[in-house]
């Protein structure tokens, strides 16, 4: 399973949400993400793909959208 297809799961597993047609919406302003949801979604990721994802790089900005998050994970997957 790729990343994409394995992050739109984990969202799908989590929050109940198919993000699949909203990859470039703000999954915050979407009520899809918020502080808690964030803190379960570090440690799936971090689980499933076997990365560190730092606190200092998990800005909202950075990481709000689908595509931004499956961009972050490969990027620490390769790093």
């Amino acid at each position: 399973m790729s990343t994409k297809e394995t992050v739109i799961e984990l969202f799908d597993r989590l929050f109940m949400e198919d993000v699949s047609d909203m990859l470039d919406e703000d999954l915050f302003d979407a009520g899809v993400l918020d502080s808690l949801g964030t803190v379960e979604l570090i440690v799936e990721l971090e689980s499933l793909f076997n990365i560190k994802v730092p606190i200092s790089e998990f800005g909202r900005e950075d990481w709000n959208t689908a595509n931004k998050i499956i961009q972050g994970v490969e990027e620490l997957k390769h790093a």
